[in-house]
């Protein structure tokens, strides 16, 4: 008979009065990559699930005490997810079809060999595994369809797709880090869809947008009654992200107490729902993002330092849009599209502006102005005020150094240095130097007379 590799390790309960049997198919299982534990008869059993998850049971009908059909009927209303396969006795057809009506999902009479049962079991996982694949198709399917490309040539975002192509095949957590709008989702996305689990779910939450309670429970799940409103049981979204990646983003704004439970799922995979005592595993993997120094808040005393080593082994810095202004041009190119054009002096702008709200911001200036504008070209009346403001403040000074963020500088704060690199890059091009820049020929050349004027 063949044997089905299993994808993932499985909790697996044996429930059996012979310790003639018991005790070698435990051995057995366990040799076979099982996490295996025993129970010799209904009332242990009980006991046991009360404190641990199963993801399958086998389950012996004639036992003393309490049989295996009343069993299987009080193991699955404690976890309807439970998979239960019953031994019967030879030629008992009746016995095994009672179990089926009591929801076993299968049944092997007696005598049968552990590699039979072994194969039962294997291909009772396999089945429930493509079950919940196929209930996440649909979703991931929208989820690859609707990914966005990561649009830019600039060094900083061509670091940026490097770096998601190195890291996005192994299973180690990464951590985002970026300032709010610079895409850090997208990102995460992208490292998603070039993972080994690519095809599992992608599972999102946002750490800012729920108080800690709320967020406790969307996490890690509640069982019914474990609060006012809990109404029925509840799995979180690390049960519903096993086998396939978990995004927080807002990551640094996790409370003390979550940060605790999240290092203990990070280290062995064991997680409780709320008002369960029951273990629970799972395999995700976790990408993070923030747009906090997490070495300042470990410092501070706000961010647990032992959190921030687990999640901090791989590592993505997005730059801000002001250091990638090169990029502008497609950006704008990607989100209007071919039918759009740009009117005199909104390309310069966009280029001087220090765009605090990153692509988030641009994006948003984009469709304002898309939706103010006559005919099929932006003009600069149709810009946010924030965004025109930029174009009154002083325009005729090159800074020597990088300025300061709140500053509006020319060409979106291109220091002299930088002009002065990109140039020798591009051996003295001053066409290539200024597609390298972002910015129009003409532009670079009264720069250039400036810097001249000013030597």
């Amino acid at each position: 008979m063949i044997s089905i590799p299993l994808t993932e390790p499985l909790d697996l309960l044996l429930v059996d009065d012979e310790p003639d049997f018991l005790e070698p198919a435990c051995r057995f299982f366990q040799r076979q990559g099982y996490r295996v534990v025993a129970a010799a008869n209904s009332e242990q059993a009980i006991s046991i699930q009360a404190k641990q998850h199963f993801h399958l049971a086998v389950i012996d009908q004639n036992m003393p005490g309490m049989n295996g059909l009343d069993l299987l009927v009080r193991l699955r209303q404690e976890d309807e997810e439970l998979k239960v396969i019953v031994l019967t006795g030879n030629g008992n057809v009746g016995s095994a079809v009672e179990a089926m009506k009591r929801g076993a999902v299968d049944y092997i009479a007696k005598p049968f060999g552990l590699d039979e049962l072994d194969a039962l079991i294997r291909k009772t996982a396999r089945s429930e595994s493509l079950e919940r694949e196929n209930r996440h198709l649909k979703k991931q399917l929208a989820q690859t369809h609707s990914l966005k490309p990561i649009i830019g040539q600039s060094p900083g975002i061509t670091e940026v797709k490097r770096l998601i192509d190195r890291i996005a095949p192994c299973d180690k957590p990464v951590l985002i880090l970026g300032e709010s709008g610079t895409g850090k989702e997208l990102v995460a996305r992208a490292i998603h869809a070039q993972s080994l689990v690519a095809d599992r779910p992608l599972v999102v939450i946002n750490c800012a947008a729920l108080p800690e309670s709320l967020l406790e429970s969307e996490l890690f799940g509640h069982e019914k009654g474990a609060f006012t409103g809990a109404s029925e049981a509840k799995p979180g979204l690390f049960e519903i992200a096993d086998g396939g990646t978990l995004f927080i983003d807002e990551f640094g704004e996790l409370a003390g107490g979550l940060q605790a439970k999240l290092l203990r799922v990070l280290e062995d995979g064991s997680m409780r729902r709320i008002g369960s005592v029951k273990e629970r595993r799972v395999k995700v993997r976790l990408i993070a993002a923030t747009n906090r120094d997490l070495a300042n808040e470990v410092a501070a005393g706000r961010f647990r330092e032992d959190l921030y080593y687990r999640v901090n082994v791989l590592s993505i810095t997005i730059p801000p849009l002001r250091e990638r202004i090169q990029d502008i041009p497609l950006l704008v190119k990607h989100v209007l599209g071919d039918a759009w054009q740009i009117g005199e002096g909104v390309a310069e702008l966009f280029q001087r502006c220090n765009w605090p709200g990153n692509i988030r911001q641009l994006v948003n200036a984009l469709e304002r102005a898309k939706i103010l504008a006559d005919g099929n070209a932006i003009e600069l009346p149709n810009l946010p005020p924030e965004i025109r403001q930029v174009s009154v403040l002083p325009s005729d000074s090159l800074a020597d150094s990088s300025p300061n963020i709140g500053d509006a500088v020319p060409m979106a704060s291109i220091s002299q240095l930088h002009i002065k690199e990109v140039l020798k890059r591009n051996q003295g091009n001053k066409a290539k130097a200024a597609r390298e820049l972002g910015i129009a020929r003409r532009s670079l050349y009264r720069i250039l007379d400036k810097m001249n004027a000013s030597d």
